[in-house]
C-alpha cells in the first residue's frame, strides 16, 4: 500500500512524531489513521517504560485558578531545562493543573495509595460480594478497586479534556513526543468552602 505525504502530514499534526515513526505507523496500519493513532500510542507508552529510570531535575511548577473559588499547583520534571521551556511541555503542565481542579485526585499513582486505605475499601467490597460464589469474589473486587483507582489517581482519571484517554496516556504521549522522561511529582488542590 502506497502511503501519501499528505497521509504522513496529518498524522504528524495529530500526534508531533517525526516523519519516520509516521509513515511505519500508517505502514502498519495500512493506511488507516485512527489504527496507526494506536500504534503510535502504544509505541510512546513503550518509550515512556523505557525512559522512567531516567533522572528528572528540571520542570515547572504551574497553577490553574478556577473562578477564583478553586485553586490546584503541580510540579511536573523533566530531563531537561530546555524541554521545562518548550510551549508544549507548559502547556501539559498548565492541562494537568486544570485536571487536578476539576477530577480532586487524592494520589498521584496506585502506588502511592496507602496500604491501609485499599484493606479499608477492599473490606468494604468484600461484604458487598459475601453473597456471591467465592471464585467471582476475588474478581469482583478487583475490578471495584480498580474504579477506586480511576477515581482517586491522578494517573488513572480519565483526562478532562479527552476522555478517551487516562492522564497516564497523557504523560506517555508527552514522553515519546520529547523524547525525555517527563514526572507529575506533586499536587496540590484548594477549594473555598470546602
Amino acid at each position: 500500500m502506497t502511503i501519501s505525504t499528505q497521509d504522513i502530514q496529518q498524522l504528524r499534526q495529530a500526534t508531533g512524531v517525526g516523519i519516520m515513526d509516521a509513515k511505519k505507523a500508517l505502514q502498519e496500519a495500512e493506511g488507516d489513521q485512527d489504527k496507526a493513532m494506536e500504534i503510535l500510542r502504544k509505541q510512546g507508552h513503550d518509550k515512556a517504560q523505557k525512559r522512567a529510570e531516567r533522572a528528572t531535575e528540571s520542570g515547572i511548577i504551574d497553577t490553574y485558578l478556577h473562578m477564583g473559588k478553586i485553586g490546584a499547583m503541580v510540579m511536573v520534571e523533566c530531563e531537561t531545562d530546555f524541554v521545562a521551556r518548550t510551549d508544549e511541555f507548559q502547556h501539559f503542565a498548565h492541562d494537568i493543573a486544570m485536571h487536578v481542579a476539576a477530577a480532586e485526585p487524592q494520589y498521584i499513582s496506585v502506588d502511592d495509595v496507602p496500604d491501609s486505605v485499599i484493606e479499608q475499601e477492599r473490606g468494604v467490597y468484600a461484604e458487598e460480594v459475601q453473597d456471591k460464589p467465592e471464585h467471582i469474589q476475588e474478581q469482583v473486587i478487583s475490578g471495584k478497586l480498580d474504579k477506586f483507582y480511576e477515581q482517586v489517581c491522578l494517573y488513572k482519571q480519565p483526562f478532562i479534556k479527552d476522555g478517551e484517554k487516562t492522564i497516564e496516556t497523557y504523560l506517555a504521549e508527552q514522553i515519546a513526543q520529547t523524547g525525555e522522561n517527563i514526572r507529575i511529582t506533586d499536587f496540590s488542590r484548594m477549594e473555598l468552602g470546602a
